[in-house]
């Protein structure tokens, strides 16, 4: 197997907010890699995390927020040399991000097009800024650039498009506009923050295929910010399952679905819609997400997880290896070699092996 090029490489990470009650620590400690050319999921419950880790590499934070400790590091190469540099995103000035990465290597999609775009400006315009900004293209060829790749979106009769405001597309045509305007500059990693939430189910099935379309034509390197599995089914290679600001799972696709070992993860996967169960109601978790305001001691998920032991109470579990992989972590004192033996529960097991059945198919 080929070495894999790393992107991306965030150690520790750690961001916290100033707020009216005072600070608290939204992020709290984060590591992941991310490689050319592949798809990495981070899936969770809303608040746990996912937006800020990846606004936080687009440095785009809001002004209350500060990044504690950790480092972000991000690789391209030189254009004119091909030479591989490396650079803290973290140590960058404003300046430096705005010029060097936000839209020119790291691009994102929103979750809601309509507010993604200026309802002022032409959508030509609009695809055209970042080119004239980033590469100084003149107006002819930033116009000509624009409209070839409202052709590899899918748009039709791309001219006419140019000239129309947001307001006059469909969702999914707004949404072709937003991947379109992230892919004018080329970049290396494209973010998408919940990129199909607002549209209907027919619409997101295309928009998902046109993104792994693209990511395979350009090479690019992709991260999904979800909580849909179903969604992390279709498109990713290696999923990060986030609680409370920390990852406590990763692996890959294959290792997430159908074989977990988080009991928060078996708590995601029992949550899905399924038609094929025999349940009457939809499992939900228990409890609530913790209130991050205050300081979590011992694993964060304890309160809602039935597995919990005394150890959970008092301290943060580190991430273990799952034996037989050099893929899939799990941050749980279930996986302690002293731990005892606690099986996902069988609903679940049973929902894994129509899982496998229909990925067979």
């Amino acid at each position: 197997m080929a070495e894999r090029d790393r992107i991306l490489k965030i150690r520790d990470l750690k961001i916290s907010f100033k707020t009216g009650n005072g600070s608290f620590q939204a992020i709290r400690g984060v590591d992941f890699d991310l490689y050319k050319g592949e798809t990495i999921a981070i899936v969770g419950e809303s608040g746990s995390g996912k937006s800020v880790t990846t606004k936080a590499i687009m440095g785009i934070l809001a002004s209350n927020g500060h990044i504690d400790s950790g480092t972000i590091d991000y690789a391209w190469y030189d254009e004119n040399t091909g030479e591989r540099h490396e650079r803290d995103i973290v140590q960058m000035s404003k300046d430096e991000l705005q010029k060097e990465i936000k839209g020119r290597k790291i691009a994102m999609v929103f979750q809601d097009p309509m507010t993604s775009l200026n309802p002022t400006m032409t959508i030509g315009k609009q695809i055209m800024e970042p080119m004239i900004y980033h590469y100084g293209k003149t107006k002819e060829e930033a116009y000509q650039r624009a409209l070839e790749l409202l052709n590899e979106v899918g748009i039709t009769d791309a001219e006419k498009r140019m000239n129309n405001y947001p307001h006059q597309l469909s969702g999914g045509m707004r949404q072709r506009i937003v991947i379109a305007i992230a892919l004018s500059c080329d970049p290396y990693v494209l973010i998408c923050d919940e990129p199909t939430t607002a549209l209907d189910v027919t619409i997101q099935a295309k928009i998902l295929e046109l993104i792994k379309e693209l990511q395979v034509k350009k090479g690019i390197s992709v991260i999904y910010i979800t909580h849909d599995l179903g969604v992390v089914a279709k498109v990713a290679d290696y999923v990060n399952v986030m609680y409370a600001g920390k990852i406590v799972e990763k692996g890959t696709i294959d290792e997430i679905f159908y074989e977990p070992r988080h009991p928060y993860t078996w708590g995601l996967l029992s949550a899905m819609p399924d038609l094929d169960t025999d349940d009457d109601e939809l499992y939900t978790i228990p409890g609530s997400p913790p209130n991050l305001t205050q300081e979590v001691v011992g694993d964060a998920f304890a309160p809602r997880n039935q597995f919990a032991l005394n150890i959970d109470l008092r301290l943060d579990p580190p991430m273990f290896d799952v034996p037989g992989s050099n893929t899939h972590q799990v941050a749980s004192w279930l996986m302690h070699e002293k731990a005892p033996k606690v099986e996902m529960p069988e609903s679940l097991k049973r929902r894994i092996q129509r899982m496998k059945k229909e990925g067979a198919k």
